[in-house]
Parts: structure tokens; sequence; C-alpha cells
């Protein structure tokens, strides 16, 4: 059995969340350059190349990319020989959270109750995603959330019958109804698959895939290819001003679901999609 202490938990995800709302991760840098090459409209490569610039000045000034520092979300991968000592797993996250928001100078955009609507003041507490594994590994993902781009996003009980044609047509009615509102370029999130509640997850999750890497299932693959050009074909652009480059990438995760169900979910993350990682 492996002890990790919560101390180490909240000091490890006060980091995360500072350098998840400052710096902009290398495949998403890459991927804003690359589409330099191939965006055809002139004031869609003047949007990408303030985009990389505001990416640099963020990242050396310790600033956040975007005003919207977001809801934390934190992906917790725990090995089932971890034992968590002097405190409550939970209680530590929303720790490092509370604290990282504070000594970053990050927005604190989060409220008690969607219906009273006062603001916690702490930006907690956070959305915390827990998936066991086997052994002693302790793994964290924050990935503070906007919501210009999780307004925008939507879930769908489709039926089988629909098909890989009915998929389609609902990523990309909902990218299209999107618009500019979500900040593209943007990334799209695709879980197809399990429960209501499982496929919302797995979009939301998918988010975290390197921007550029090939699905290992040829058929997600190409759907995610298929869905990109489609999307791209929309003429949104960067910042919703026209172009064609409207999505850096659309990455699908799929569940075993039930024979009379197939249900859709679209998370769209915005040109930033925050997120950094880390291990104790």
């Amino acid at each position: 059995m492996r002890e990790i202490k919560a101390t180490q938990i909240a000091e490890l995800v006060e980091k995360l969340c500072i350098e998840a709302c400052c710096v902009l991760t290398d495949d998403i840098k890459s991927s804003f350059k690359s589409s330099l090459q191939t965006e055809q409209s002139p004031l869609g490569r003047e949007i990408l190349e303030t985009l990389i610039e505001n990416a640099q000045i963020a990242k050396e000034e310790r600033s956040p990319i975007c005003q919207d520092t977001g809801l934390t979300v934190v992906f917790v991968t725990i090995g089932q020989d971890v034992h968590i000592v002097d405190g409550f797993i939970e209680d530590a996250i929303n720790e490092g959270v509370r604290n990282g928001y504070e000594k970053g100078y990050l927005r604190k955009s989060v409220v008690n109750c969607p219906i009273e609507r006062k603001n916690t003041n702490d930006n907690t507490p956070a959305i915390i995603h827990y998936e066991l594994v086997p052994g002693n590994d302790f793994n964290i993902i924050i990935a503070p959330k906007g919501f210009g781009s999780e307004n925008k996003s939507a879930l769908k009980m489709l039926t089988p019958s629909d098909g890989v044609a009915g998929i389609k047509k609902f990523v990309i009615d909902t990218i299209s109804a999107a618009g500019g509102n979500p900040c593209p370029p943007i990334i799209v999130g695709v879980g197809i698959g399990g429960t209501m509640e499982r496929a919302a997850y797995l979009s939301k999750k998918a988010l975290l895939t390197t921007v550029g890497s090939a699905n290992e299932n040829e058929t997600l693959a190409t759907l995610e290819k298929e869905l990109l050009e489609e999307i791209n074909k929309l003429g949104i652009g960067p910042a919703g001003f026209g172009g064609t480059t409207t999505a850096l990438a659309v990455n699908v995760l799929t569940n075993a679901t039930h024979i009379a169900g197939l249900p859709v979910s679209v998370n769209i993350g915005c040109h930033a999609t925050r997120h950094a990682e880390g291990k104790l």
C-alpha cells in the first residue's frame, strides 16, 4: 500500500490550476502554427497570429490565457493500492483549487447554487471525476472549463437507426448553431454510447486528447476526419469572423451501450482548451 498525503495533492492541484490557466499546451500551439499555413482568410490568419502572441505573453507573464478561468474540472486516476492519509482527497483537491485561484490571480466564477447564484469567492467546489485503476499510480489532470464553450455543448439520445449519419448531423448542427460563441478555432469532443451521463463524460474527456493524434480505431479515426472536414467547411473561422479554420480537432471516445440506445454528446473546447497534468 502506497501512502500519499492530502497536503501533497493540494500543493499539486494549486500548481496545476495556475499552469493550466496560463500556459497553452504545445499541441494546440503547434496546431495554430500549422493552421496559419492553410487558413485562406487574411483576417483568419491575423487572428491566429494574435492567438499565438497572446499565448506567448500569457506564458511569459504568468497571466491567464483568457479572462474566463473557468469552472475547475478535475480528472483523477488513482491506483487501488494508494491510500490517502492526513485528510480527505476531495477536501485536498478543493484546497488546491482555492489556493491556486487566489495565488494565480485567477477569476473566481463559481456560484454555490444555480438558483440562488451566490459566488463562493474561491472557485470551489471543483467538478471531480475519478477513475480507479490497478497499481499505485496517482495522476491528476486539471481542466478549467470556460462557459462560452460549455454553454454551446449538447447531448442527444439518438436511436440505433440514426446510425453514423445521425451522429454526424447532430455534431455538425451543434457546431453550426454555436457559431463564433465558443471562441474558435475549437476542439470538439464527441462521446458516443454508454448512458446519457457516460456520453457526456466521454465528450468532456475527449477534449484532453492530444491535438493531431490519430484514433487507434480505424472506424473512429475516419469519423473524426470526416467531421473535422465538414466543420471546417462551415466557414465560421477563427473568432467567428469567417475562414477555413473553425476546428483544430475532433476527438471521439466511445463506450458499450444498450441495444436500443445511441447516446451522443458534443463538448466544445475553446481555442485555449486548457489543461495541465501532474503525478505523485
